[in-house]
C-alpha cells in the first residue's frame, strides 16, 4: 500500500501544478511550440474535443513520481465540477465545485481547499476551455495513435506544465501528466470512459472538517 504522506504529496501534486500562482516577473513568457497547419488543426479538435464533454465517468489510475499507483473512480461535470475517490483503504478524497478543490483525509477528518482556477482541474473544468490565452500550447506530439498536447501558464511557464493523453481515433480523452517545478510527474490514466449521462450532484457537496 502506498505510504499515506507519498498519496497525498500526489494529490497535491494533481491539482496544485502547473497553475499555483506566482509572481508573474519571476518568469519569462511560455515558448509556443512550433506547430504545422495540420497540427494546429488537431489541436483545434482537442479543444473542441474538450469542450463538448458535459459529463465524464471513468476508472484512473494515477502514478505518484516515485512510481507508486492508486487507483478510483472519476466524475466530472463541466463546467466546474469534479470528483475523485480513491479506492479503499485510502482515505483520501477530492472534490471539485464552487469554483474550490477540496481535499478530505478522511482517516483524521481533515480538509484542505485551494482556488479551482489555479490548478490544472481547473483548465479542464472552465465552462469556455480553451487552449491560448493564460495557457500556451508548449508541446505537441502525434505518435503511435496518441496526441499529446503539453500546456504551460503563459505568464509563468516556470510553474511546471500539464500534458493531455488523447487517443487520435477515435479522439478521445485519456488521462494527462501534471509535471512540477522540481520535474516530478503525476499521471493520470482514464480507462472504462462514459461520457454524457446523468450525474448526481450530491456527489459534488465539498466534504468539511471533522469536529
Amino acid at each position: 500500500m502506498m505510504n499515506r504522506s507519498i498519496l497525498r504529496a500526489s494529490l497535491f501534486a494533481l491539482a496544485l501544478s502547473p497553475m499555483m500562482a506566482l509572481p508573474s516577473a519571476a518568469f519569462a513568457q511560455a515558448v509556443p511550440a512550433q506547430l504545422r497547419p495540420a497540427d494546429q488543426g488537431r489541436v483545434a479538435r482537442v479543444q473542441d474535443t474538450l469542450a463538448s464533454i458535459t459529463t465524464l465517468q471513468a476508472r484512473f489510475l494515477q502514478t505518484a513520481p516515485d512510481g507508486k499507483t492508486t487507483s478510483g473512480t472519476a466524475t466530472l461535470s463541466r463546467p466546474g465540477q469534479m470528483r475523485f475517490d480513491y479506492d479503499s483503504p485510502s482515505p483520501l478524497l477530492l472534490v471539485a465545485n464552487n469554483g474550490r478543490v477540496v481535499f478530505q483525509d478522511r482517516s483524521v477528518g481533515q480538509v484542505t481547499t485551494i482556488p479551482l482556477d489555479r490548478t490544472p482541474l481547473g483548465l479542464l473544468l472552465r465552462p469556455d476551455l480553451h487552449l491560448s490565452g493564460d495557457v500556451t500550447v508548449t508541446g505537441f506530439e502525434h505518435t503511435s495513435g496518441q496526441l499529446h498536447v503539453t500546456l504551460e501558464r503563459s505568464d509563468n511557464p516556470g510553474e511546471g506544465n500539464l500534458t493531455l493523453l488523447l487517443s487520435d481515433s477515435p479522439l478521445a480523452l485519456l488521462g494527462w501528466i501534471v509535471q512540477d517545478a522540481q520535474g516530478r510527474s503525476t499521471t493520470i490514466a482514464l480507462s472504462d470512459v462514459h461520457l454524457g449521462g446523468a450525474v448526481a450532484q450530491s456527489l459534488f457537496v465539498l466534504p468539511k472538517a471533522e469536529n
